[in-house]
C-alpha cells in the first residue's frame, strides 16, 4: 500500500481513521465522566499510568482500521501492547506507533483527550506521516507528511473540515513575552521540580521592553503540546523532570519539525527524527526510555530557555 499511495494521502487516511476513533469514543468518554466510572484497569506494562477500558478499545480499533489502510503489512507498536507484525509481510517497512488515548485521566472526565499516530519508515529511518487528534476541541487534527519532493509539511484540520498549513516562519518571540507550557499535573514528579526552576521562572517573569510582564507558564499534554507550538497557539514546551515516552513525543515532534520548529535535548543538540526502529527488538526497546527536551517555534527561544535551566 505504501508503494501505491503517497505519504500525504496516507496521512489523510490516517487522519480519517483518527476521526472515526474519536467520534466513536467521545460518547463513551462523556458517559464515563457523567457516571464516574472510568473503566480503570490494572496497568502491568507502565506502572503509574492510568489504563482504562477505553484505551484498550481504541488500541484494538486502530489495529483494525490501519490494517485496512496498509494491507501489505506493518509493525503495530502501541502503548497498550508489545509490537507485532500485522499482515503477510514478515518484515514490513512501515512501523505505526500509536498512543490510542493520551491523557486518559482527563479524557474520562470529558476535559481533555488526545490520540497520536506516527508512521515511521524503517528503511528511511524517519517518520513519513503523523496525526495528532484532539477529541474535544474545534481544531481536531494536526498532521504532518513527507512530500514527494522530500520536504515535510504540516497542517491542521478543524472539525468542520477547514485545512490550514502550519509554519513557524520567523517567529522569534523573546522569553519575556512567551507562553511556555509544561506537563505539570503530577505534583511530586513534575510540578515541584518546575517550581524549583528559579532561573527559568525569573526570566519568564521579567518585564518586556514596555515594562509589562507578559511571560506565562501554562499546562499542556503530550504530543499535542508540540502541535500547539507548530500552530502558533503557544511559543514553547519545556519537559525536563521526567521526560516523554516515544509515543507521547514522536508524533508531535515530527509535526513541529514539519512546521519548521525546533526541538532540542537538554544538552543543546537537535533531537533527531531517527528513533532506531529497525527490528522488532529495537522497537520494543524504544518503548521504555523517556526523553527530556525543549520544543520552540524558533531556535533562539529554545536556547534562551535552555540557558535558564538549573541542573540540566
Amino acid at each position: 500500500m505504501a508503494d501505491q499511495v503517497t505519504f500525504p494521502e496516507l496521512a489523510r487516511q490516517i487522519g480519517e481513521a483518527a476521526r472515526t476513533v474519536m467520534d466513536e469514543i467521545r460518547p463513551r468518554l462523556v458517559e464515563a465522566a457523567l457516571s464516574g466510572d472510568s473503566g480503570e484497569r490494572a496497568n502491568t506494562r507502565h506502572a503509574g499510568n492510568l489504563l482504562t477500558s477505553h484505551d484498550l478499545w481504541a488500541h484494538n480499533r486502530y489495529r483494525q482500521l490501519i490494517a485496512q489502510l496498509l494491507p501489505a503489512g506493518f509493525v503495530y507498536a502501541s502503548e497498550e501492547a508489545d509490537p507485532e507484525v500485522i499482515g503477510d509481510d514478515p518484515d514490513p517497512d512501515l512501523c505505526v506507533l500509536v498512543d490510542p488515548l493520551d491523557t486518559s485521566e482527563l479524557a474520562v472526565r470529558a476535559l481533555h483527550g488526545y490520540t497520536h499516530i506516527l508512521v515511521y519508515s524503517r528503511s528511511m529511518r524517519r517518520p513519513v506521516a503523523a496525526v495528532v487528534g484532539d477529541i474535544y476541541h474545534h481544531v481536531q487534527l494536526y498532521t504532518a507528511a513527507r512530500q514527494d519532493d522530500g520536504t515535510d509539511r504540516a497542517s491542521l484540520v478543524t472539525r468542520d473540515g477547514e485545512t490550514h498549513l502550519m509554519h513557524c516562519g520567523n517567529r522569534t518571540t523573546e522569553l519575556t513575552q512567551a507562553l511556555v507550557t509544561n506537563y505539570l499535573m503530577r505534583p511530586a514528579e513534575r510540578f515541584r521540580p518546575l517550581a524549583a526552576q528559579d532561573g527559568f521562572l525569573t526570566a519568564l517573569s521579567s518585564p518586556s521592553p514596555d515594562g509589562t510582564s507578559r511571560g506565562r507558564i501554562g499546562v499542556d499534554f503530550g504530543s499535542v503540546s508540540l502541535c500547539h507550538v507548530a500552530a502558533g497557539f503557544t511559543d514553547a514546551v519545556l519537559e525536563f523532570a521526567k521526560g516523554f515516552a516515544i509515543w507521547d513525543l514522536a508524533p508531535g515532534h515530527y509535526v513541529l519539525h514539519a512546521a519548521g520548529g525546533t526541538t532540542l535535548t537538554l544538552d543543546g543538540a537537535t533531537l533527531p527524527l531517527d528513533h532506531g526502529l529497525t527490528t522488532l527488538a529495537d522497537i520494543a526497546k524504544a518503548m521504555a526510555p523517556r526523553q527530556t527536551f525543549i520544543a520552540a517555534a524558533s531556535p533562539q527561544l529554545a536556547r534562551q530557555i535552555l540557558s535558564t535551566l538549573r541542573s540540566r
